[in-house]
């Protein structure tokens, strides 16, 4: 098992293109780290850089302490599983994840006793006398998987591994990979574009964007305290509604005036605005879909608005409405909270009122586009 260390990390190409901007971040011993980000953000370049199949062009990486900048990928103590499987096709499922055991010249019963162990933890014992072709997606993934157990290896590192399956295998193969590492209990580092696969498999993320790191968090702390306007948008499906408006301060209290209707800052955020002496102006409000309330037309803050188009999603509908002037949002509303009757109501220029709680807003400076609560 091991920790790595990444101090000062840069990735600068040939013609001078910059992929990785001095990239700073220790991950624990045993921890399970996803890089996140879309594409071109640098998250595969610093996993290849880990790994050694990317040169780095200043700063170190540590693997346990020792500094591997130097060493040969075979020599790190690191397993790769990759996007594309990379498995020899003319080869069964037991050599496929024996090749790399034949190549180090251990014993046959060794051998043998290891990947027998890591079929049956991956469930593919009844497969491997079939060759790759045999093996539907998911299958083949957890022989990458395999291959990559059998090494057994201080650092596990995973490259868009879900990324070639369909929806629902993706979500199966999600489920089985947070039981693989309570069964390995090694360090995990993990990179995709998909921030589901992030928030429901990482002890911490990593966002980035343009080769920086934007926020390094838990998942509880990118969703509910981003640090800046790209991680709200980033995190969370739907995105969040960010809304142009101004910030008030009356009498020790803060208020935003969105569409016409004054809601006060209130609890912990309103505390921290006044704590921070943040001064009142533009501002940019989010608020995320699921944030975001029904009401009747007497409803306290209650917005006007016309439905353009809803999604329905099984559990819960996408309501897109657009405001007075002109403001496109997105409501997230449970199915079960909506009758029959509200339901058949929900139709293309229905006129619709809507609301939010000064607890459930983020506010970002419209310049630097932090978040003034963070």
């Amino acid at each position: 098992m091991a920790s790595v260390k990444l101090t000062d990390v840069k990735k600068v190409y040939d013609n001078n293109v910059v992929a990785v901007h001095d990239f700073n971040l220790e991950i624990k011993d045993k921890e399970f780290v996803v890089f996140v980000g879309p594409s071109g953000c640098g998250k595969s370049t610093t996993l290849r850089m880990i790994a050694g199949l990317e040169e780095i062009s200043g700063g170190t990486v540590e693997i346990d302490g020792e500094v591997v900048n130097d060493l040969q990928p075979k020599d790190r103590g690191i397993a790769m599983v990759f996007q594309n499987y990379a498995l020899y096709p003319h080869m069964t499922v037991y050599d496929n994840i024996a090749f790399s055991l034949r190549l180090k010249k251990v014993p046959e019963d060794q051998i043998y006793e290891r990947v027998t162990n890591a079929a049956e933890i991956l469930g593919i014992t009844e497969y491997l006398m079939r060759k790759p072709r045999a093996l539907s997606g998911g299958q083949r993934q957890r022989v990458a998987i395999g291959r990559a157990m059998v090494r057994d290896s201080k650092v596990f590192l995973m490259d868009e591994p879900l990324s070639n399956l369909d929806a629902k295998l993706r979500n199966q193969m999600r489920a089985e990979i947070i039981l693989l590492r309570q069964k390995l209990d090694t360090t995990f580092i993990y990179v995709t574009h998909d921030q589901t696969e992030a928030m429901t498999l990482a002890d911490r993320i990593v966002i980035m964007k343009d080769g920086y790191i934007m926020q390094v968090g838990t998942p509880d702390e990118v969703f509910d305290m981003p640090d800046n306007l790209f991680v709200a948008e980033f995190i969370g499906a739907p995105k969040m509604n960010i809304i142009k408006t101004k910030l008030l301060q009356e009498n020790g209290k803060y208020y935003v005036t969105p569409f016409g209707a004054k809601i006060e800052v209130d609890g912990d955020k309103g505390k921290a605005l006044a704590d921070r002496k943040v001064k009142g102006g533009d501002v940019l409000l989010g608020v995320r879909p699921e944030h975001i309330e029904l009401v009747k037309a007497a409803a306290p803050h209650a917005i006007p608005c016309k439905l353009v188009v809803d999604e329905m999603m099984g559990s819960e509908l996408h309501l897109h409405v657009d405001t007075e002037d002109g403001n496109r949002l997105i409501v997230r509303i449970p199915t079960l909270d909506l009758d029959k009757e509200q339901r058949k109501a929900l139709v293309s220029g229905a006129q619709l009122y809507i609301t939010f709680e000064g607890k459930a807003m983020h506010l970002f400076d419209p310049e630097s586009e932090k978040n003034l609560l963070a």
